[in-house]
């Protein structure tokens, strides 16, 4: 199964962008994955073709018509993907939803401009909103290439081994443990002891150990909830720390 991917946006220029380059841009002419664009400009109705107009009720910038973008995004076929609009009042983007929609079919991401769309497209249409952080972009465009580089690079044979991306941060609740290479010794600076040991327990541990400190210090949002996690049981009831 191919993950397909279309972005419905004002600037189809945009794309594939960066991921057309590296692993992604591989696997796009390899087939692993495909991407397609859709100009939201060419569903205007009227001989400027306009996609916007001012906001009701008065202010600044300039709305994205609902009949405009909904003619454009009935022009895709679902083919039971999701229908995502990169928008700062989103549900935050996470790793576990980024491994969902890896495993499946693909996306067609909505891509917005200017104050954003009007209201009605989301009472409309099903349509499920995603933010990629708390800042502003000019547009979704450099939203929906995050979003994509992280499922792309999820898709099978996209990276070159299977296991290459399960010890990253987030994968496992926890940030990712440092990482070393050669040289041995750098400014004064040598690999930890542990990592030269060739004794894969303890290697194992400090990793781990590593992980769980950076964690608690770095993201002690994502610490919370790890350690939330933790002290769930398999059956769903609570337990205390320290008893089985």
């Amino acid at each position: 199964m191919t993950f397909a991917a279309t972005i419905v946006t004002l600037y189809p220029e945009m794309f594939p962008g960066p991921l057309g380059i590296s692993l992604a841009g591989r696997g796009l002419r390899e087939g692993l994955w495909s991407l397609d664009t859709v100009q939201i400009r060419d569903f205007a109705t009227d001989k400027h073709r306009s996609v916007d107009d001012t906001p009701a009720g008065g202010g600044a910038g300039m709305v994205l018509r609902a009949d405009v973008v909904a003619s454009a995004i009935d022009s895709v076929a679902r083919s039971g993907r999701p229908l995502l609009a990169m928008t700062p009042r989103g549900r935050p983007l996470t790793q576990e939803r980024v491994r969902d929609l890896a495993a499946g079919p693909g996306a067609i991401v909505l891509c917005g401009r200017f104050e954003g769309f009007d209201e009605r497209i989301f009472d409309a249409r099903a349509i499920e909103e995603v933010s990629i952080g708390d800042y502003i972009l000019s547009g979704g465009e450099m939203a929906a290439l995050t979003l994509l580089d992280a499922c792309i690079r999820l898709v099978p044979g996209v990276m070159g081994a299977a296991s290459s991306g399960m010890d990253e941060s987030f994968e496992t609740g926890l940030l990712e443990y440092p990482q070393y290479t050669r040289p041995v010794e750098w400014e004064g600076r040598t690999i930890p002891e542990v990592l030269r040991s060739g004794d894969h327990a303890r290697i194992e541990a400090w990793r781990r150990a590593m992980a769980e400190t950076d964690t608690r210090l770095r993201r002690p949002d994502l610490w919370e909830r790890h350690e939330g996690a933790r002290v769930q049981s398999p059956s769903g009831a609570r337990r205390k720390h320290g008893t089985d």
